[in-house]
């Protein structure tokens, strides 16, 4: 699937109303807003921005992405995730800012640990998610302008953007500029990550949502979707021919191995 450039007016959702902005202390968003049980809010150098929603078609293909990424930390656990609840501050060259992406990802190498007591991480993420949110044309240039240039300036090392209906998703890698560019698929459309090796997907399957017992057998998927049912169903089919083996080596001797079996 060729991912499609972006293109507001391709938006089928009603892009004529912004929510007019509030201005906020830093101090007073992580007293009074940051843990705001009715909504997610992030902090943009002095004005509160309230986190939209994302559609049931985009929350579907995140909730497929994010098992995909449990799937591959269960079998290499080289890194820690948190979900929007955990923002990071970004301390930008013209201004702060509190983001809190859907997924964010710190490796366990990153130099500023994952504590399990953290409520916000002190350090950058190593790679960011956002399933559009789609509500206004404000909501998606956020996710596809706005906070691609600010995680990028930021130091974050990837950042993947998820839309159900294919108009903006794409992925992105820093470069030597510190500058996203976009990731290049490898043959069969597939996504590598360089941050967390191994990781890797089919953009198709994105939209698809294929389930796991489909996937077993992919092998863009084997290295790490159910590695345990996979190395079992080996060791059965290993166990039945070495059954065989033995019945055939009976039979050389002229014997019936339904009798041995049947004794």
């Amino acid at each position: 699937m060729t991912l499609q450039a972006l293109d507001y007016t391709s938006s089928q959702t009603d892009t004529s109303y912004s929510p007019p902005k509030r201005v906020v202390s830093e101090s007073d968003y992580w007293e009074k807003y940051y843990h705001d049980p009715s909504m997610t809010y992030e902090w943009n150098n002095g004005y509160l921005e309230a986190k939209a929603v994302s559609d049931f078609i985009t929350y579907l293909m995140y909730e497929w992405f994010l098992e995909l990424f449990k799937h591959f930390l269960r079998t290499k656990p080289i890194a820690q995730t948190v979900g929007l609840e955990t923002g990071f501050s970004l301390r930008l060259p013209q201004k702060k800012e509190v983001r809190r992406p859907d997924l964010g990802v710190v490796l366990n190498n990153n130099p500023v640990p994952l504590s399990l007591d953290d409520k916000s991480y002190k350090g950058t993420f190593d790679l960011c998610v956002e399933a559009l949110s789609d509500s206004s044309k404000a909501d998606i240039e956020r996710d596809t302008v706005s906070k691609k240039a600010e995680y990028a300036a930021g130091g974050v090392k990837e950042y993947y953007i998820l839309d159900g209906h294919s108009r903006y998703t794409a992925f992105y890698r820093l470069n030597a500029q510190r500058v996203y560019a976009p990731i290049k698929p490898a043959k069969g459309d597939i996504i590598k990550s360089t941050v967390l090796p191994g990781f890797q997907f089919r953009i198709e399957d994105l939209y698809q949502r294929p389930l796991p017992n489909e996937m077993i057998d992919d092998l863009v998927y084997q290295g790490f979707v159910l590695p345990g049912y996979q190395e079992e169903r080996r060791a059965r089919k290993e166990a039945e021919q070495r059954a065989e083996r033995f019945a055939e080596q009976l039979r050389t001797l002229g014997i019936n191995p339904d009798d041995i079996l049947n004794k």
